[in-house]
């Protein structure tokens, strides 16, 4: 998403912090942040959080021209080009996503994205018929066909445009959690503006908002020791019928389903999930990965998994 543009959340911790706890408030990947702790975090640790966050952005933001994403899709001819050791386990996520779905969750959905308006500029303008006729008449790239992996290398042979955006803030919200683990802290949730990660005891409720009406909620989760990452078709919306969730394989945004919640061990696995069943049925993802589900369809009938932890409101 472009910095400095706010993305309403899909989901809201209720009734935190509790007495004695504390919260960090933050901007990131152009959304409001929260990490709340069960004591506060140092101004050191508070840096290195915000260094941790640059560093990411700085790798996988298509909306900041510096970004190595940014100078992949400036390629003309292509090239190697090298990524940090947590691509490793990112990459490899969205190999997985990219199996189970086959093909509807890919990376390299950023051209698409593009040539509907939702551009490194935020133009929201798509771009004219024949522009991306022409686009078409070249090939839809795919990240099983176009893209070469050697290690922490990204191999191409021509401009491609890297979105990471369906498990990118999941997986920082991770990486996150691992700082604050590692400081010991014991007790926190890291709230990537509707993308949760919880660590302790006990259990928090957290608030599912309704995908047609931001001011009413559907129903409540209870998150322990989980994640928990919501998807939604009104959260970046413009134009008619235009919004941020695409099949890769047809770049055409999705109509059948509004809302996703996934409850997962990883808010990486849970972010991508969230997406994936926009275009998978659960019991087909069930076959690759663990998780729960909550899934509203746009006719506005809902569905979840028997071991959603929580309560849907009818």
């Amino acid at each position: 998403m472009k910095p400095g543009t706010k993305e309403p959340s899909a989901s809201a911790v209720l009734g935190r912090p509790e007495a004695g706890g504390s919260r960090f408030d933050f901007d990131a990947l152009g959304t409001r942040w929260q990490i709340e702790t069960d004591e506060p975090l140092s101004r050191d640790l508070c840096s290195g959080i915000l260094d941790r966050i640059d560093r990411f952005d700085t790798t996988y933001s298509r909306f900041r021209p510096d970004s190595l994403v940014s100078r992949i899709a400036a390629a003309p001819d292509g090239g190697r080009f090298e990524f940090p050791e947590d691509s490793l386990a990112l990459f490899s996520l969205y190999d997985r996503l990219h199996a189970a779905t086959d093909g509807a969750v890919d990376p390299l959905v950023g051209r698409e994205l593009e040539l509907l308006g939702y551009d490194s500029v935020y133009s929201l303008t798509p771009a004219p018929d024949e522009v991306r006729a022409s686009e078409r008449a070249r090939g839809r790239a795919s990240w099983a066909g176009d893209v070469r992996r050697d290690g922490r290398s990204v191999v191409t042979n021509r401009p491609l445009v890297i979105d990471v955006g369906a498990v990118g803030k999941g997986y920082l919200v991770d990486l996150l959690s691992a700082i604050l683990r590692e400081a010991g802290h014991t007790d926190f949730v890291v709230d990537g503006s509707g993308d949760l990660r919880h660590v302790g005891e006990r259990a928090i409720r957290v608030g599912l908002e309704h995908p047609f009406d931001p001011r009413r909620v559907i129903g409540v989760a209870h998150l322990r020791a989980q994640a928990l990452c919501a998807s939604g078709t009104s959260r970046r919306a413009w134009g008619d019928g235009l919004h941020h969730v695409l099949d890769a394989r047809t770049g055409v945004p999705v109509r059948e389903v509004v809302a996703t919640w996934v409850m997962a061990d990883e808010a990486a696995l849970a972010d991508g999930l969230a997406t994936a069943l926009f275009f998978t049925e659960a019991r087909r993802l069930a076959e690759f990965f663990e998780f729960a589900h909550v899934r509203v369809r746009s006719d506005g009938r809902a569905e979840f998994s028997p071991d959603f932890t929580g309560e849907l409101f009818t």
